[in-house]
């Protein structure tokens, strides 16, 4: 437990890190804290904090850092969070527009890594399953098909199909007709389930299109349906504690590529009520051990069904992003949740 007198010097230490960057010395500290200490009792003071693990201080220098252990606590009962601005709440809402359902998710993870300024992030619905609005065939050329799939939620994808032969025109729209006919409305499950045995009942010269359109619609939607979407990556390229350490920035971009570890982080953070902070080790992955990831659940209809996040440095503004983080994720389960009951 911390007197008072320690915990606003903790926090006036912390909050003048976070602004300049610079290690912050004693004299510093009795100009802004407001407090009427000497220098002396100041350094004691100091001396404590960094004797149980809050704050460091660096070799170079004879000011302290704030610690994980110290950012957690301060965190967790030194910060005062501040609703959104108006003109920023505006500003997200507007951009999640429930008309626009595709770009939903994509335009939660630009808004947070735009007015963060750090890499915004998305895990998407493991529910999502887009049902069938149009498939066409076009041919280009005697051997090249191209397939086009057009999805309730406004996502066109397209694949090229090479035949085993040939298809006239009147083929092609034979196939596409019976495939309208009897999918449209329905998702990429019920398709690929029931049109094997539809396959039976076709003319053996259009089973092979029909095989080849399935099993590239599967690709499409598989390549189109990523578990996450991550947006300005490159803005941590300007932060100070990234760019001086080259090592540390490939291995959080190799993070973000190989996935499958920050999905189970973002998995765990749906579990919680709320806004949770991951700061530093705490996320028990090496790359973002200098890393703070601020997370939100969102949901549909009263069910989380992904979250939203902003992965930063740990010297980050905690009272700027936490609130960003919290809207966004309650917007987006509006925007989300109306869909739904459209």
């Amino acid at each position: 437990m911390l007197d008072d007198r320690a915990r606003s010097l903790l926090k006036t230490l912390i909050e003048l890190y976070i602004i300049e960057g610079q290690p912050v010395g004693s004299r510093a500290l009795s100009k802004h804290s407001g407090l009427d200490l000497s220098a002396a009792t100041v350094r004691n003071v100091m001396a404590d904090l960094e004797d149980i693990g809050l704050i460091a201080s660096p070799h170079t220098s004879a000011g302290r850092v704030p610690t994980p252990r110290g950012y957690r606590f301060f965190v967790d009962s030194l910060l005062t969070i501040h609703p959104l601005e108006k003109e920023k709440v505006d500003v997200i809402e507007g951009q999640l527009l429930p008309s626009q359902p595709k770009q939903l998710i994509s335009n939660a993870s630009h808004l947070l890594s735009g007015l963060t300024r750090f890499a915004g992030i998305v895990l998407t619905p493991r529910r999502i399953a887009p049902r069938i609005r149009q498939i066409e065939f076009i041919s280009l050329s005697e051997r090249r098909i191209l397939l086009i799939l057009v999805t309730s939620d406004g996502d066109v994808q397209n694949r090229l199909l090479f035949p085993g032969r040939s298809y006239s025109p009147s083929e092609l729209v034979t196939a596409s007709n019976y495939l309208n006919q009897h999918f449209i409305g329905h998702d990429f499950e019920h398709i690929h389930r029931h049109l094997q045995t539809e396959l039976q009942k076709l003319r053996g010269d259009l089973q092979a299109l029909m095989t080849a359109a399935l099993v590239a619609s599967d690709e499409a939607m598989h390549s189109s349906n990523e578990r996450y979407i991550i947006s300005g990556e490159q803005n941590l390229l300007e932060v100070e504690e990234f760019s001086s350490n080259m090592k540390r920035l490939r291995e959080l971009f190799d993070l973000f590529e190989q996935r499958t570890s920050l999905m189970q982080l973002l998995d765990l953070s749906q579990r919680a009520d709320g806004v949770q902070i991951f700061i530093g080790g705490e996320s028990g992955l090496a790359p973002l051990d200098e890393c703070s990831v601020v997370t939100a659940p969102y949901e549909v209809d009263g069910q989380i069904v992904g979250s939203v996040g902003v992965i930063g440095p740990t010297r980050m503004a905690y009272e700027r992003v936490i609130p960003i983080v919290d809207i966004t994720a309650k917007l987006l389960s509006s925007a989300l949740t109306f869909q739904a009951n459209c």
